[in-house]
């Protein structure tokens, strides 16, 4: 049950070419962003569609397959683990992102 407690599967397509980073001893960064609608009915019955995005980090192997596959438009089912992390600026202003750092990446569609 432990490993339920930080856990995310989510299903979009991505919004851009993955940005790919290379480090010391062959390892690969993989950053992308991926959308997520949703469609309910507002209080007049119209239709709604509303988009998410979703900022997505995968290392190694993953990062790998990543920069071989992933293009924009691909739709891609992901499961990860949700990060919280802060930095500071050029302005020296203090930034946060949430991210979704992978675990296990799976390519859908054509």
């Amino acid at each position: 049950m432990s490993t339920l407690r930080n856990q995310v599967h989510l299903i979009g397509h991505v919004g851009q070419d993955p940005e790919i980073k290379s480090f010391e001893g062959n390892k690969k960064l993989a950053n992308l962003t991926i959308a997520t609608n949703e469609t309910y009915k507002n209080e007049k019955g119209e239709k709604v569609e509303e988009t998410q995005w979703h900022r997505i980090t995968a290392w190694g192997k993953t990062a790998e397959i990543v920069e071989k596959y992933v293009t924009k438009g691909k739709e891609i089912a992901v499961e990860g683990k949700l990060r919280h992390r802060s930095y500071d600026d050029k302005n020296g202003d203090k930034k946060y992102v949430t991210e979704i750092v992978v675990s296990e990446l799976l390519l859908l569609g054509k």
